[in-house]
């Protein structure tokens, strides 16, 4: 067997109420952002495939691509900055540096590309000037008294240099090397961002204030105060237009403001409805006519300024780690995350559900074999059911006994659930059996009347006659607690996975060991996935690693390396997988869905 990547479905920015989240952008309809430990570099207009840069050792905080486009810096919670070529598809380190002694906030290129300012929340400094190549010194960040969240170079020489902070100062600079030059006090709160046009002229500031300012980029010297209906709220970020004529302002009052700079004046005001999730904290001006601005919830709102006064594109996708999912039809799946969110997954694009999801962690999904129907559980104690046609979640949950761990749907249509304290079934969500043990479950998996309970090391078996569970023995061979089960699509096996990582597979009807040479993993397993003719089995693990097995041979397998930073939480097959190759996506830690395409060799 054998794989190749063919597709990345991003995860959307991480977001902080309050902070103002750095995005960025390309001449070419791309902007970068970050999440957790990765950066993302996706096209505006498609989705699929993006770039994930996953090699930060802590949670990423801002990249910026540098000007020439040949290379991307990026920067951590620690104070390291990473910069890294774009030109080819491996991403290889051109320099990583220690800059500052904690989070770094923003970052930006000089002209050349060959310089860059990095700023934040340091205990020595609260910024750092450094060359991108050999991380040498090239003059002092100096000024502030409390952490700095915003950083511009201006892009021609002779160079200047700005930084805004919690002080509510701007501290201006010349270069190259960066001197302090002068301390403007203009706002009177928090300064949020600072931005310079890309013709150099003029470099604007805005803050929790609700104020913008425009300043000489020279000399450092006030202009203007934009006071034309001004926003309401704290300004979290400011984006130019690349002809410097036009400046875009995304507030916590949940608009997005579009300002002409000669005149003062306000062009447009864009509404994004009210509510915690609807304030914008980011902003990014792409390409000619691509203003996106992030909400609070994630969403990266894209705007045409030459037409409408509603986003011309919501993109919507996870915030956190995809946990669960189950498949839909041969292109799309159904995935819950950490946060309680749920989305319907298509090839180019994410949409979360209508309907009252889940309050915390989904832990389980699976799809009924009779009707599609879908039901998930989380850390909210309910089972909800998801309608696969219409991809919403429908009025029915019914609660649970106590806290879920898997769930899994019998060949009747029985809903069975493990939880700490025992089993339960459900039909038409009215709960028909509650089963107490004396063990703690762990997970369970259902075939037509076969109900596999995972334990300390042991699968133990249930006859199920429609309304109550009768034992059948148990299964040995794991080394470790079952952690994922999955009978194979005809009934007869059963895909064993534990917590060390081992792979055990017996057959159900027997009840024998079939192998146990399915043991490359070397971490906890996650998930499985069986191929529609039960010749093949995927499964993910938190090592990072995906696994694809043949029944038939058991030493024959592809193993897809570091296929989920973080761990692999969900695999899926996705249409036809009887022959001789098929599509897999994964998904977990990173809020990334990757698909690969499986060769499976006679």
């Amino acid at each position: 067997m054998s794989f190749k990547a063919t597709g990345l479905l991003p995860v959307n920015p991480a977001t902080t109420r309050g902070t103002s989240t750095k995005l960025s952008a390309s001449s070419d309809d791309k902007i970068v952002y970050t999440n957790g430990k990765t950066v993302i570099i996706r096209d505006l207009k498609n989705a699929s495939p993006a770039l994930a840069y996953s090699e930060h050792d802590h949670p990423t905080t801002v990249a910026r691509i540098s000007p020439s486009g040949y290379y991307c810096a990026s920067a951590d919670t620690s104070g390291t900055v990473r910069v890294w070529d774009l030109a080819g598809t491996d991403s290889v380190l051109k320099g990583e540096y220690k800059v500052i002694s904690g989070r770094i906030n923003d970052l930006a290129w000089d002209g050349e590309s060959k310089r860059i300012i990095a700023v934040g929340d340091g205990r020595e400094k609260f910024g750092h000037a450094f060359m991108m190549d050999t991380g040498s010194s090239v003059g002092e960040i100096i000024g502030h008294n409390k952490l700095i969240n915003a950083v511009s170079i201006r892009p021609q020489r002779p160079f200047r240099a700005a930084t805004g902070g919690d002080d509510g100062l701007i501290i201006f600079y010349h270069g190259t090397p960066y001197k302090y030059e002068r301390t403007i006090k203009t706002h009177t709160k928090f300064v949020q961002d600072v931005r310079y046009a890309p013709s150099g002229d003029v470099f604007a500031s805005v803050g929790s204030d609700s104020k913008i300012f425009l300043y000489d980029g020279k000399t450092g010297d006030t202009l203007h105060e934009i006071t034309d209906s001004p926003h309401k709220g704290s300004i979290m970020a400011a984006t130019w237009s690349p002809d410097s004529k036009s400046l875009v302002t995304s507030s916590a009052d949940c608009t997005v403001k579009l300002w002409d700079v000669e005149t003062q004046k306000n062009l447009t005001t864009w509404s994004l409805g009210a509510g915690v999730g609807n304030q914008q904290v980011g902003n990014a001006w792409s390409g000619e006519a691509n203003i996106v601005s992030l909400s609070n919830n994630g969403d990266l709102n894209v705007f045409d300024p030459r037409t409408g006064d509603k986003p011309v594109r919501i993109l919507t996708a996870p915030q956190k780690a995809i946990t669960a999912g189950a498949p839909v039809d041969s292109d799309t799946f159904i995935g819950g995350c950490a946060d309680g969110r749920v989305f319907a997954f298509e090839p180019s694009e994410s949409k979360p559900l209508d309907g009252q999801s889940h309050g915390s962690l989904v832990v389980g999904m699976a799809a009924s074999p009779k009707t599609g129907t879908i039901y998930s559980v989380g850390y909210d104690d309910h089972v909800r059911e998801i309608d696969s046609t219409s991809k919403s979640f429908s009025q029915a949950r019914v609660s649970t006994s106590s806290q879920p761990k898997a769930v899994t749907v019998a060949g009747d249509d029985s809903v069975f659930v493990a939880e700490s304290n025992g089993l339960e079934a459900f039909r038409l969500n009215q709960r028909i059996h509650e089963e107490k043990t004396a063990y703690t479950p762990t997970t369970v998996a259902a075939t037509n009347n076969l109900v596999a309970v995972g334990d300390d090391r042991l699968v133990r078996l249930y006859d199920w006659d429609g309304k109550s569970l009768k034992a059948a023995g148990t299964l040995e061979g794991n080394n470790g607690s079952i952690s994922v089960l999955a009978f194979s699509p005809d009934g007869k096996l059963i895909a064993s996975g534990d917590s060390t990582g081992r792979i055990v597979l017996f057959d159900a009807v027997k009840k024998e060991l079939v192998t146990t040479r399915w043991s490359f993993h070397s971490g906890r397993v996650l998930s499985f996935a069986w191929t529609a003719d039960s010749r093949h089995c995927a499964s993910g693990s938190l090592d990072t690693h995906v696994c694809v097995w043949s029944v038939a041979k058991p030493l024959k397998n592809v193993i897809i390396r570091n296929a989920g930073p973080g761990g692999v939480n969900v695999v899926l097959w996705q249409g036809e997988t009887a022959s001789k190759s098929a599509k897999l996506a994964s998904a977990g830690a990173d809020g990334c869905v990757r698909t690969w395409e499986i060769t499976f060799h006679a």
